[in-house]
């Protein structure tokens, strides 16, 4: 985390329930849940998982969307999901991902080849949900 390049350092995902949020990205996903005994205790207004060790997504729960007012209109992204996000994983990542979400009845689509990306060609990819609707793509390209 040295370097000074820029990158992406969170997205925030609006939520039902953090800590259900929370506990299905540790169990289905494999992220680590950051600060869920904080928010828990209402010591911090939402929490976290971390995807790397530069990046996290922010489990911000709906209640949190009428103060959102850094930019006119802001507060109305509430419930108005990206696309999708889309996380590049190993070979090896990649195929316990599904493995999990399948175990898990997670609805996982169907494997897609070559699709382009940040890195290039990826060799395969497919897409799922979280229980809030917000759509993840995960690809590996070695």
């Amino acid at each position: 985390m040295t370097n000074n390049t820029t990158r992406l350092d969170h997205v925030v995902l609006w939520v039902r329930d953090p800590v259900a949020a929370a506990d299905f990205y540790e169990k289905a996903v494999g992220l680590e849940p950051l600060r869920i005994t904080e928010f828990a205790a209402g010591q911090v207004s939402f929490p976290s998982v971390r995807l790397n060790e530069e990046t996290i997504f922010d489990l911000a729960p709906l209640s949190l969307a009428e103060g959102m007012n850094m930019l006119p209109g802001a507060a109305d992204s509430a419930g108005h999901a990206v696309n999708h996000v889309c996380l590049a994983l190993p070979g090896d990542a990649f195929d316990a991902l599904r493995s999990r979400l399948e175990e898990r009845a997670v609805p996982v689509s169907d494997l897609s080849y070559d699709s382009y990306g940040a890195r290039g060609m990826a060799r395969r990819s497919f897409y799922f949900r979280d229980p809030d609707g917000n759509i993840f793509e995960a690809r590996h390209y070695e």
